[in-house]
C-alpha cells in the first residue's frame, strides 16, 4: 500500500507541474495581443487620397498663380502625385492637350474658338472666372477711357496721353502675343474685333506688368488676378472691373479659366480637378488670388460671346 500511495502522489505532483507549466503559457498568449506590435504604434495617418502619378499642366499665364498655388496645396496632401504648371499662353496649352503632350491645356477661351483645335475630343472644365483691364503707368493721368479711345489707342490713331485727357506722353503699346487667351479676350471684347497696332510683345502676364510699371506713357492689358499698386486699371466707360460689376457682366470684358482634358479625366488626373472645384480651392484660394468662383456669375457665356442670365 505504502509503494503503491508514493507512486500515486508522484504521478499527481507530475500532473500538478504540467497544468502550472500549461497555466503559464495561455497566460502569455492571452495577453499578448494587447500589446501594440511596433509597426501600429509608428505608422502615421495616410493624407494620400489620390491615385499616384504625374500631371502637367500648360497654358494661360493668367492662369498660372491659380493652379501653381492649388498644385502645390494639393501635391502636400497627395505626395504620390507630381504636377508640373507652365505658362505659354491659352493657344499653347490647347495645342499640348489635345496632342496629348500636356495632362491638362489651361486656357482663357473656349476651344472651339481656336482654330485647328479638335475642340469635340477635349472636356471643358470651367474653374473660375477673371476680368480683363486696360492697364496704364500711373502718371499716365487717366482714370477713365470710353471704348472707342481703347479703340483708338490700340490700333494706333491715338499716340499721346494729352489726346484722350492725359499728360503730355507719348503712348507705348506693350501687347501679348497671338497665341494669349488674355489677348483674345481683350481684343474681342474692348476692342469690337479690331486689330492691334504693332508695339511691345510679351509672353508673360508678369513681365507685361513689370514694363508697365517701369515705362511712363505705358498701357497694355492684364487679368484683374495680377493687378497690384504698381500699375493703374483704368475703367471702361466708367465700369471699373470690380466683381460685382463683373459677375452681372455690366463689365463685359471677362473670360472663363478652363482646365481642359482630351476626354474625360481619371485617375490622379481626375482628383485635381476635383480638388480645383473644392470648397478648399473656390473660397480659399480662387479670391484669396483675386479670381471669381465659376458659380459665383449670374450670366453665362457661350463660345460665340451669347449672354443668358443664369
Amino acid at each position: 500500500m505504502k509503494k503503491i500511495s508514493s507512486i500515486f502522489m508522484a504521478s499527481m505532483l507530475s500532473v500538478g507541474l504540467l497544468l502550472t507549466g500549461c497555466g503559464a503559457g495561455g497566460t502569455s498568449n492571452a495577453t499578448a495581443p494587447a500589446t501594440p506590435a511596433p509597426a501600429t504604434t509608428e505608422t502615421k495617418p495616410d493624407t494620400n487620397t489620390a491615385s499616384s502619378g504625374s500631371i502637367t499642366a500648360v497654358g494661360s499665364t493668367a492662369m498660372q498663380p491659380l493652379v501653381e498655388q492649388a498644385a502645390k496645396k494639393f501635391m502636400e496632401k497627395n505626395q504620390q502625385v507630381q504636377i508640373q504648371v507652365q505658362g505659354g499662353g491659352s493657344g499653347t496649352g490647347l495645342s499640348q492637350v489635345a496632342n496629348g503632350a500636356a495632362t491638362i491645356g489651361n486656357s482663357d477661351i473656349f476651344a472651339e474658338e481656336k482654330k485647328g483645335i479638335p475642340a469635340d475630343q477635349l472636356v471643358d472644365h470651367k474653374i473660375a472666372v477673371v476680368g480683363m483691364a486696360a492697364v496704364i503707368h500711373p502718371k499716365a493721368g487717366v482714370d477713365n477711357l470710353t471704348k472707342q479711345q481703347v479703340i483708338d489707342i490700340f490700333t494706333g490713331k491715338v499716340t499721346n496721353w494729352k489726346e484722350v485727357g492725359g499728360a503730355d506722353q507719348k503712348i507705348t503699346l506693350v501687347n501679348r502675343p497671338k497665341n494669349s487667351g488674355t489677348r483674345a479676350t481683350f481684343v474681342q471684347y474692348a476692342l469690337d474685333g479690331a486689330e492691334e497696332a504693332e508695339g511691345i510683345t510679351e509672353d508673360s502676364s508678369g513681365t507685361v506688368r513689370k514694363i508697365i510699371a517701369e515705362t511712363p506713357g505705358a498701357i497694355g492689358y492684364l487679368g484683374t488676378s495680377y493687378l497690384n499698386d504698381t500699375v493703374k486699371a483704368v475703367k471702361l466707360d466708367g465700369v471699373e472691373a470690380t466683381t460685382e460689376n463683373i459677375v452681372t457682366n455690366k463689365y463685359k470684358v471677362w473670360a472663363y479659366q478652363h482646365m481642359y482634358t482630351k476626354g474625360e479625366p481619371t485617375g490622379a488626373q481626375k482628383d485635381f480637378l476635383d480638388f480645383m472645384t473644392s470648397d478648399e480651392v473656390q473660397t480659399g484660394i480662387v479670391q484669396e488670388l483675386k479670381y471669381i468662383p465659376a458659380s459665383a456669375m449670374k450670366v453665362e457665356r457661350t463660345a460665340k460671346g451669347e449672354i443668358t442670365q443664369k
